[in-house]
């Protein structure tokens, strides 16, 4: 995590030791909604997007983080840097918390990725988290890289309010990985990860527990109802 990298690590930790809430959200909505992203395709926030970010910047001002940290890729970082300033804290940056790597797929129309990838999400739900076609990353993949990352995080604020801001399936993953009783099979039923899509997680005996799940704030909601587009289908995990 950078700028600061000199962050303790450990298999067990105790509410003393990491953050006591993070806040973990998706990035607001890219200049390409419509197409399939991954880590190979560094986007940046689209008009509406810009919109739902100023939105909820004073929602998250009001919850008085102690740190806004983002993976390096540009939509997450446009979406984390005007909350941090918001609330006058560090925005800092952890890269390894970058979207899936998803190959020849990245840019491509959601009706010719979707059979792959609901093929995929079909594979891991039933147990086969190894998965992946040529080039992209399995669930066990994006988990192994993923979780290190989110408790260097955790590790490096003890005690502090920590927004962290990445992407819609590293979201689930973590979800999925960090909160006791879930699994990939929990994929659908856990809910969507929509642009902005918050879920608030607590330290639980060396664990995590959700008090709110991928929930969209009301002023996103609110922005999203004023600009909806009949008929168009964006990304989501």
């Amino acid at each position: 995590m950078t700028p600061t990298d000199s962050t303790p690590t450990g298999p067990e930790h105790t509410s003393a030791k990491v953050a006591q809430t993070v806040w973990l959200v998706r990035h607001a909505e890219t200049a390409a909604p419509t197409l399939f992203h991954g880590a190979e395709s560094d986007v940046e926030l689209g008009a509406h997007g810009r919109r739902q970010t100023a939105a909820v910047v004073p929602w998250f001002a009001a919850l008085r983080p102690s740190a806004v940290v983002s993976s390096a890729m540009r939509r997450a970082v446009e979406t984390a840097a005007p909350i941090a300033a918001a609330c006058g804290v560090p925005h800092l940056r952890e890269p390894d918390l970058h979207e899936r790597r998803v190959g020849s797929l990245s840019r491509q129309p959601r009706e010719q990725a979707d059979s792959v990838w609901e093929e995929t999400l079909a594979r891991w739900i039933a147990g086969d988290t190894g998965f992946a076609i040529a080039g992209m990353e399995s669930f066990d993949a994006i988990r192994d890289r993923t979780l290190p990352a989110f408790r260097r995080v955790a590790e490096a604020h003890p005690g502090g309010r920590v927004v962290i801001v990445c992407h819609g399936v590293v979201c689930k993953v973590l979800l999925l990985s960090l909160l006791r009783g879930r699994t990939a099979a929990d994929w659908v039923t856990i809910g969507r990860a929509q642009n902005l899509a918050v879920s608030e997680l607590v330290p639980d005996a060396g664990t995590w527990t959700a008090r709110q799940l991928l929930t969209v704030p009301p002023p996103v909601a609110e922005v999203n109802a004023a600009f909806a587009e009949a008929g168009v289908r964006k990304t989501e995990a």
